[in-house]
């Protein structure tokens, strides 16, 4: 996921060994691990899909499995939650969980209970984990804003293949790539894609408002309406 501007590409990490379901009453909470980088692990490539594609929705599974397991809210997000709307099969860096600042304690302690190795890079609105050897990114923060227990509540279940998991909400998917845009982030090509697929599903007038008039996403909206993607606001039209 590239929110907040961070649209690096991530390096593959070997996979967690002996993955297990979180128990039913995870303990208390250990502190964040604020180490930059995670320990290295010996790599068993024999035991991940060949397919990236098919590795991220596996990790995807397994952690949402494990989130559910553990009683928490969240919701999933980035390009596995584009594919849960029906949209592209071409998944991105890695999988994307939203969860609310104050529950990262909990869902490290349930994360870690699992199996997983969980630590926290240098940006400070998400923590990381690895799973079948891909990166799993556990968001606090969408373009900027704390993820609320309203955005939570507005996610859907839905399946990731045999995994129902709640999944964040069109509108909020889009209001989180669309405003995290800016002078030093702006692939509209990347986001694109996903608006067309999902264009139906979104409550584009309440992006809007929730962006604002940044100029960057003014520019792609203008970019949607010219690709008649979304209708021009009411009283502008296009020769």
């Amino acid at each position: 996921m590239t929110e907040n501007g961070e649209d690096a590409a991530r390096a593959r990490r070997p996979g967690t060994p002996g993955l297990r379901l979180a128990s039913e009453a995870p303990g208390e909470a250990p502190p964040l691990d604020v180490r930059a980088e995670p320990p290295i692990e010996p790599a068993d490539e024999a035991d991940l899909p060949r397919d990236r594609n098919q590795a991220i929705l596996e990790a995807a599974k397994q952690v949402g499995a494990v989130l559910k397991r553990g009683g928490h809210l969240f919701a999933l997000a980035g390009s596995v939650a584009v594919h849960a709307h029906g949209g592209s099969g071409n998944l991105q860096h890695d999988v994307d969980f939203c969860v609310r600042p104050e529950d990262a304690g909990p869902v490290v302690a349930t994360l870690r209970d699992a199996g997983l190795t969980v630590y926290s890079p240098p940006e400070d609105w998400l923590i990381k984990a690895t799973c079948f050897g891909q990166d799993v990114d556990i968001i606090f923060e969408l373009a900027h804003r704390p993820v609320s227990t309203d955005m939570l509540r507005r996610a859907g279940e839905l399946p990731v293949e045999s995994v129902r998991m709640p999944v964040l909400a069109p509108t909020d998917l889009l209001t989180g790539l669309i405003a995290a845009f800016s002078e030093h982030h702006c692939d509209f090509g990347a986001v694109l894609p996903i608006a067309r697929a999902l264009r139906e599903k979104v409550d584009w007038e309440q992006v809007r408002r929730d962006c604002g008039d940044a100029p960057m996403p003014a520019a792609f909206f203008f970019l949607l309406e010219r690709l008649d993607v979304i209708r021009p606001v009411r009283g502008r039209e296009f020769p």
